[in-house]
Order: C-alpha cells, then structure tokens, then sequence
C-alpha cells in the first residue's frame, strides 16, 4: 500500500512537471515592434510555468518594476548579457523593464494565471515610451 501511495505521488509530481512550459524572451537592439525590445513583450502562464530570457544582443539585463509584482513574489535585478530564467508560481501580473533601456520602451507583462493585482500593477506610473507600451500590453491581459 505505502509503495502504491509513493509511486503515484511520484507520478503526479512527474506529470505536474511534465506540464510545465518554458516561455523564452528575447532581448533585442531591433524586433518586430521596433528598437530596444523584449520580444515577445507580452507572456501568458501558468503557475509553475518557467519564462526564460535570452540576451540575443548585448547590453541588456532584467529588473522587475516596483509595484508590478505578485503579492509575496521579490524583486530581481539582473547583471547585463546573463540569461534569466525564473519559475512564476504567484498568479498576477509581472512587470519588468531593461533598466537602461526603460524609457526607450523595453518593458514586457508576464500574466499568470488569473491577473489578480493588475489594477495595482496598472496604476504604477511610468516614463517616456514604456507608458504607452505597456497600455498596449495591458489591454492583452484576460
């Protein structure tokens, strides 16, 4: 009985894995929507999901966006050129910017699950063109 009990938890927590997906973003000089972009900017997953970004041109990092996280999920700020991979377990919507590149516009929304702090994450301000793009991003959240 107890060896029936492992082995199905063991593959319950295999299939759970299994179903996990991984959501790769590139950092880009020039993209499709333009210069200094995070393509594709904007991300829908679930929990346990893994985003993945990729330094395809030099010179970029990630940081997340103070008041565009998850309740209980903490901040981040990477070196720049370093892939990132982060798993999202918290639903809502995550907010994260390119820091040099942040008024430029290079700014991208991971929804997951259920946007649960999106009127918060929505009422952050913010400078120069990323404003405007994430209005744009913000109108894809479900």
């Amino acid at each position: 009985m107890i060896k029936t009990l492992v082995m199905a938890s063991a593959l319950a927590l295999g299939a759970a894995a299994a179903q996990a997906e991984t959501f790769e973003i590139e950092m880009l000089n020039r993209g499709e929507a333009g210069a200094m972009v995070f393509e594709p900017a904007f991300v829908k997953a679930a929990p346990g999901d893994v985003i993945r970004f990729l330094p395809t041109d030099r010179g970029h990092n990630v940081e997340s966006i103070d008041g565009m996280l998850p309740a209980g999920v903490e901040s981040f700020r990477t070196r720049f050129d370093d892939v990132f991979e982060m798993t999202v377990a918290a639903e809502g919507v995550y907010g994260v910017k390119c820091t040099p590149h942040y008024a430029m516009g290079m700014v991208a929304l991971i929804q997951v699950g259920d946007a649960v702090n999106e009127d918060e994450a929505a009422a952050v301000k913010q400078r120069g063109r990323a404003a405007a793009v994430f209005g744009d991003l913000f109108a894809k959240v479900e």
